[in-house]
């Protein structure tokens, strides 16, 4: 009697097994917190911690407990016995109208990026050092690569110069003490004491130009920008090609700068 190969019977492949969706981790005193903030925006007039925690729906004693904190952070203050936003609030706020003013700058860059036809910057001079923001750049106007840090090659780039020119002599001297200046091309400056006299001679209104002292067959232009205590400035670089047109480019950025200035502040 011979044996018959028999072939097991068909299963259907097991099915992974679903793992329900985690609920996500919540911390309840933050959310107390939170909804203690909302009842007091919710009082124009202020409101008593009582007042307080029958809106938010709290007991009174979390409730004193969650105002002692947020009080003690400057997210709320007390006077006369009823509560209001703090400063850390207001800090906030702030924040999101300067995040809301960066992007209204990067879209008016944008647009001037393409009536200049060329790449446009938009840099300050924060902490004694010099901080490109941003740059707005396309098709056929590409940004000058940093090839060398900005940060440490002020002194060869129109954006540096124009930073450095609104500091006072001081200011000006601890920067090239910090950074001293290399030559990167053959018509950058290196010779400190020139380099301050053209500082002090720059006019404080007008466009700086710089011409291949960066990087060669790239001429700059940039204006100087004052908003209170901001040192800022906006620039353009263009190809050697294009250098004829780098005077007019600056005057038509100096004349439309003036417009934007609420959103340079940082």
């Amino acid at each position: 009697m011979g044996i018959r190969n028999v072939r097991p019977p068909s299963r259907s492949p097991a099915r992974p097994s679903r793992t329900p969706d985690r609920e996500p981790t919540l911390i309840t005193s933050v959310q107390r917190a939170l909804r203690l903030l909302e009842a007091v925006g919710s009082q124009q007039r202020g409101a008593t911690a009582k007042q307080l925690a029958r809106t938010a729906g709290l007991p009174l004693g979390t409730t004193y407990h969650l105002l002692r904190t947020l009080t003690h952070e400057g997210y709320l203050r007390r006077l006369e016995g009823k509560f209001y936003f703090g400063e850390s609030v207001d800090g906030i706020s702030r924040a999101d109208d300067r995040q809301a003013g960066r992007a209204d700058l990067a879209r008016r860059m944008a647009q001037l990026g393409e009536e200049l036809d060329a790449p446009v910057y938009f840099a300050v001079y924060q902490d004694g050092e010099v901080r490109v923001v941003d740059v707005a750049s396309g098709p056929g106007r590409p940004p000058v690569p940093e090839w060398a840090d900005f940060r440490a090659t002020a002194h060869a780039h129109a954006i540096g110069l124009c930073l450095l020119a609104q500091l006072g002599e001081e200011g000006r001297r601890d920067h090239l003490a910090r950074h001293p200046p290399e030559g990167l091309t053959r018509s950058t400056f290196t010779d400190r004491a020139v380099l301050l006299r053209r500082l002090a001679s720059a006019e404080p209104t007008r466009p700086v130009l710089e011409q291949q002292e960066y990087l060669l067959g790239t001429v700059c232009a940039a204006v100087p920008i004052t908003v209170g205590s901001v040192v800022a400035t906006m620039a353009v670089s263009l190809p050697l090609a294009q250098a004829a047109r780098l005077p007019d480019v600056a005057e038509r950025l100096w004349s439309r700068v003036g417009a934007m200035a609420p959103a340079f502040v940082l």
